[in-house]
């Protein structure tokens, strides 16, 4: 029953990534159609990175005390790289260069939607595999 519990645990916080980073992709989608101006854009994707970072680490490190091996070595190259922009300070969007960067900064969330949704769909199977698990017991 507990291994229930962890993998719907570890589902919620998937969901809350992918709604993170959906966000980050509508500021950015705002920006291109010119519905927002940069600043605002900039400082709403700001205020959600780091969140974002902290809560794919913890998940990290949560699947690595409950014992699953498999996904918290499947989670350790998205928390390198956040960890990596992070030390190199180039996390935060900057206001003057949101332009320029706008295409790289959409395809970098693309990438991290499609990992967390492969996650996600793995998380939802050991979710199913546990419960029929615990109907054989």
């Amino acid at each position: 029953m507990g291994d229930i519990f962890i993998w719907l645990i570890s589902f919620f916080i998937l969901i809350a990534l992918v709604v993170l980073l959906i966000y980050q992709l509508t500021c950015l989608a705002d920006l291109e159609f010119d519905f927002i101006n940069p600043y605002d854009s900039s400082s709403r994707i700001n205020k959600v990175v780091l969140p974002e970072f902290f809560l794919q680490g913890f998940l990290c490190l949560f699947y690595l005390l409950t014992g699953h091996w498999v996904m918290s070595l499947l989670c350790t190259p998205y928390s390198y790289y956040n960890i990596r922009l992070y030390t190199s300070k180039q996390h935060l969007v900057d206001v003057t260069e949101i332009f320029n960067l706008l295409q790289r900064e959409k395809n970098q969330r693309h990438y991290k939607l499609a990992y967390l949704v492969l996650l996600l769909f793995l998380s939802l199977f050991w979710i199913i595999f546990s419960a029929l698990e615990l109907e054989d017991d």
